[in-house]
């Protein structure tokens, strides 16, 4: 009786608590999806959202005063994660802002490598019509624009929180806190970048 004890200790009990983790993996790897499809960038310019991991964000007509914005977003988010295959930032702005843009541009250039960095333009309803896509409870404001940054997935969905101690559903992320952006949203780009390398992994296992 002792000895079936001694080899169900030493045998069993290691692979309950495998099997505990890897459950514990399985529900908690993934980041919720929060919007099935998100509109597409078509009229925007060159960029897309398919194939791609983005953190998209909308400056509206006057980005230059979302500078702090950017810069926060660039420190926090950009530059941990640039390097990743398929990883871009795309800010969303309104016609007649190029110069500002190009300003802004310049000044991320000087300490940062800026390759997936992207900025769009749209004619207004455009940009309304890609925002109210996401089917947040957030809105733009008279300028086009909105503190909160959002995380796409390859498939155009948008990925946030259903169960956040803060906010229960968080669709985006405020750009004008670097707490949020440190202590929520980079853990979560942590955990979809994860989710796609691991697919990734088990597509080249299957072959």
């Amino acid at each position: 009786m002792k000895k079936t004890f001694v080899l169900t200790v030493l045998f069993v009990l290691p692979l309950v608590v495998y099997l505990f983790f890897a459950s514990g993996v399985n529900r908690f790897g993934k980041l919720p999806v929060l919007t099935a499809q998100v509109g597409d960038l078509e009229g925007f310019g060159d960029a897309r959202l398919d194939g791609r991991i983005s953190i998209l964000g909308f400056l509206g007509t006057d980005p230059g005063s979302k500078k702090g914005n950017v810069f926060n977003l660039n420190q926090k988010i950009y530059k941990p994660f640039y390097e990743f295959t398929d990883f871009q930032v795309i800010m969303v702005v309104a016609p007649g802002s190029e110069a500002a843009v190009e300003e802004l541009r310049s000044e991320l250039a000087t300490f940062t490598d800026i390759r997936n960095w992207r900025f769009v333009s749209g004619t207004p309803e455009q940009v309304q019509g890609l925002f109210s896509s996401l089917q947040t409870d957030l809105a733009l404001d008279a300028s086009l624009s909105t503190p909160y940054v959002f995380i796409i997935d390859k498939e155009r969905r948008l990925r946030g929180r259903d169960s956040d101690e803060d906010e229960g559903t968080k669709y985006g992320f405020d750009a004008t806190s670097v707490a949020d952006l440190n202590n929520k949203m980079k853990d979560d780009v942590k955990i979809i970048l994860a989710e796609y390398r691991m697919a990734l992994k088990k597509n080249r296992a299957d072959r």
